[in-house]
């Protein structure tokens, strides 16, 4: 049996993954002041901060469409396994589940598709991708690939740090003068995952080694055996 993981764009490829084809990225578009950006291998990050820093409006995101994901689908591959940002976070994990069920209507019985929310995002989807490749090459059916990463999704936290509270203010978010307080005091703000894949803050603290070291104690307290 062959397999295919597919990820939004927002799934962090390290260089290996790239030169593997059984990995397939679907981009996000991304839109700054009136520049849209398809976050695919054209995608300049600098280029995109300096646009984000410039804007007086934060950045938003469009998914993937339903029709993208279904395409995506597409090939040899007879386990085709989908892992998207969190629910909470976008609506890319209902249009690749919607992708699923048009194709599935399309073509009944021809391959098993699965879509993983991954209720986190960036390295999250990562290793979730590469938890599924680990299953899979160690001979595993697909029902049991799906069922082992789920229970893996279920152990994973996310933690990250806030270098600067500038989007949050654009999008409204946050109010002016909390986020002038905040830059003034060089505060940055210690972030987490919900167990649904919601953003929550931990806490914070006043520079950045100081919250990164906050940030490493909340990780320590999570992990088992650390």
């Amino acid at each position: 049996m062959t397999y295919k993981i597919i990820g939004d764009s927002c799934l962090d490829l390290t260089e290996e993954m790239k030169r593997d084809s059984r990995f397939q990225m679907v981009p996000l578009t991304l839109q700054v002041g009136s520049a849209q950006v398809v976050d695919d291998e054209t995608f300049d990050q600098k280029d995109f901060l300096r646009r984000v820093k410039e804007s007086v409006t934060g950045p938003k995101s469009a998914c993937p469409s339903p029709d993208e994901y279904m395409k995506s689908y597409e090939g040899d591959a007879d386990h085709v396994y989908v892992v998207t940002l969190s629910g909470k976070l976008s609506g890319s994990y209902n249009s690749a589940e919607l992708g699923k069920n048009l194709f599935e209507e399309e073509h009944p019985g021809e391959k098993k598709i699965y879509v993983f929310n991954s209720r986190s995002a960036s390295v999250g989807e990562t290793l979730i991708g590469m938890k599924v490749q680990e299953c899979e090459e160690a001979g595993m059916s697909f029902e049991e690939v799906v069922a082992a990463t789920e229970k893996y999704i279920s152990s994973m936290n996310t933690f990250f740090v806030l270098e600067t509270l500038e989007t949050l203010r654009k999008n409204g978010r946050l109010t002016n003068l909390k986020a002038f307080i905040a830059n003034t005091l060089n505060i940055k703000p210690v972030m987490g995952s919900t167990e649904e894949g919601s953003i929550c803050q931990l806490g914070q603290a006043r520079g950045m080694n100081k919250a990164l070291d906050k940030m490493i104690q909340d990780v320590i307290a999570k992990t088992k055996n650390c």
